[in-house]
């Protein structure tokens, strides 16, 4: 990739390795730009993270991210856009899991919460451990990388999050087990949900990040006016609060998990990627 012959090169990282993201200082400082999905690099030490982003600048090599946020939606594009513009952000919140959402959107008291997991695993909507899904870690780093973009010097650990993994499931060592156990907290699960419909609201899994660096993420409860209410499938939304936007929210939504709009997310960094390489449109 560094022969002579070749006048830009560019790896694609789709993989969700901690490993790989390592690697992403070494490959800027060859020259190599990198496009990626992965959120390990954008949601690691802010000293790591500023380091890529100091070489981008430096050496004028490029790291491509959207589709670490909601996959092939433009969200990191539009809150770049917002910001480089003049704007102002004042809030964002965000349901940003394709899979909680997904398993909220579908909860009533007609299924219990352990049976919605399962279907959701069985049908590939959650990985393989769905304690991966349900820990919240996964939402907290998109969180992270937003928080991040709109200018807040912020690490993982100061996140506050939300696990729903009940603590005596946390070390059981087979998924399988995970689930059977899963079954235990169902009524708990249910009171929460019954609580929230007794006051004409729903829940959602979501993450709320202020500018002051508060950044939280876990259950709350929305009216069913509201858009987050609206939500149907594994859709993810996304809502910046600026000084422009400051009456009504921008508001960004649809598919943020899945193949083929993560594919198009990555496809399109990788066009941006030539364009500023000077490729014709």
């Amino acid at each position: 990739m560094q022969a002579e012959n070749l006048a830009h090169t560019a790896i694609v990282d789709c993989t969700a390795s901690t490993e790989m993201a390592a690697c992403y200082a070494d490959w800027l400082e060859a020259g190599i730009h990198v496009v990626t999905p992965n959120k390990k690099a954008g949601s690691a030490s802010l000293e790591d993270y500023k380091r890529l982003r100091k070489l981008g600048r430096r050496l004028n090599t490029h790291w491509f991210y959207e589709a670490t946020v909601g996959a092939g939606l433009p969200v990191i594009t539009t809150l770049r856009d917002l910001i480089q513009t003049g704007d102002r952000i004042l809030r964002i919140e965000a349901v940003l899991s394709g899979t909680l959402s997904y398993l909220f959107n579908t909860f009533s008291s007609k299924h219990k919460f352990s049976e919605l997991v399962r279907h959701a695993r069985d049908m590939g909507f959650t990985e393989r451990d769905p304690r991966e899904d349900l820990s919240g870690l996964d939402v907290a780093r998109k969180a992270v990388i937003l928080a991040r973009e709109a200018g807040l010097d912020i690490e993982l650990e100061g996140i506050n999050v939300e696990s729903l993994v009940p603590k005596p499931l946390v070390d059981v060592a087979e998924p399988e087990a995970f689930l059977d156990g899963l079954r235990d907290f169902d009524e708990a699960m249910e009171l929460v949900r019954s609580e929230a419909e007794q006051e004409a609201k729903v829940l959602r899994y979501v993450a709320v990040l202020e500018m002051d660096g508060t950044t939280d993420v876990g259950l709350r409860r929305f009216s069913k006016t509201h858009a987050f209410a609206r939500l149907s499938g594994g859709d993810n939304i996304i809502a910046f609060t600026t000084e422009r936007y400051r009456q009504e929210a921008l508001m960004i939504q649809g598919p943020g998990a899945g193949p083929e709009v993560t594919a198009g997310g990555v496809f399109g960094d990788l066009l941006r990627l030539a364009s500023y390489l000077g490729a014709p449109s």
